[in-house]
């Protein structure tokens, strides 16, 4: 009774907060579409699509843990000014879609996956070079969905921790629990979402990945240490993997990442996307 009652707790614990979106990008002046997306179990995801004008290009845009499309916008917009599509997705069991049992990374990766393949097939002319760029888990994420696919053309991945074990180990000791305990949390997790850490680990999943990779990471993120940063890219010194490392940014800084549009939409050029670059 007491293991069942502790179980249920720790789902509770680890449980996304499902904040949905208050503003739209019409409050920015820019134009869009919203749909709602199929994934897997029957669970439809919430997306605003902001058309870019004569382009074949899109950016597909995905949160992190806790967080919805409104929140990754600031981050859209140097993509649509440069002339990009952008498609802004919510995971299961954030912002306005579906809810499921519980969220993980491998499960971001699923609902990115469907976004992409919604993409292809229901705007095909826009979809001739597709970039994934996601924050946090949804860094983690594009990492694994673009170590999976053959039909990404860059990835952007921002504030990702190097491994999942690492970022829980650290979560747990900051919250006090015992190392015994917290060994059981973390088998049980792998348990729960059926995947081992090691097998969606970032900083193993971009030495899988064949196309441009930035790492964009925050120096004073306290969250996921810059350290996180360095185990990716130096665990696979592929040329094609590079590190931006923002001064004064935290975890949560997206208006410092903001302030390195420049140099987000250069990558993309860089990559062989037809990006206008605006200083």
């Amino acid at each position: 009774m007491l293991s069942s009652l502790f179980f249920i707790l720790l789902h509770l614990f680890f449980r996304a907060p499902k904040i949905k979106e208050c503003n739209t990008p019409k409050d920015f002046g820019i134009n869009y579409s919203e749909s709602y997306i199929q994934t897997v179990s029957n669970k439809k995801l919430y997306s605003w699509l902001l058309p870019a004008k004569n382009s074949d290009e899109t950016i597909v845009i995905l949160h992190g843990w806790g967080g919805n499309i409104e929140l990754m916008l600031p981050l859209a917009i140097p993509f649509y000014q440069a002339g990009l599509n952008v498609l802004l997705v919510d995971a299961r069991g954030h912002g306005n879609s579906d809810s499921d049992a519980f969220s993980s990374l491998p499960r971001f990766a699923e609902d990115l996956g469907n976004a992409i393949d919604w993409l292809k097939e229901k705007h095909p002319k826009i979809s001739k070079k597709i970039a994934i760029l996601g924050h946090s888990v949804g860094a983690g994420a594009v990492l694994l969905e673009a170590s999976k696919r053959n039909d990404i053309n860059a990835v952007i991945s921002i504030s990702a921790f190097a491994h999942p074990k690492w970022m829980m180990t650290r979560y747990l000791k900051q919250s006090h629990f015992p190392n015994i305990l917290a060994t059981l949390i973390l088998k049980y997790v792998e348990w729960v979402i059926g995947h081992s850490f090691s097998s969606f680990a970032p900083l193993n999943t971009v030495c899988k990945v064949d196309v441009p990779v930035l790492i964009v990471h925050g120096a004073d993120d306290s969250t996921v240490p810059i350290n996180d940063a360095y185990a990716i890219v130096n665990n696979c010194p592929n040329s094609h993997v590079s590190l931006l490392e923002v001064e004064n940014a935290g975890h949560e800084s997206v208006d410092k990442i903001e302030q390195q549009g420049f140099n987000l939409v250069n990558f993309l050029k860089r990559s062989g996307f037809k990006a206008e670059i605006n200083k």
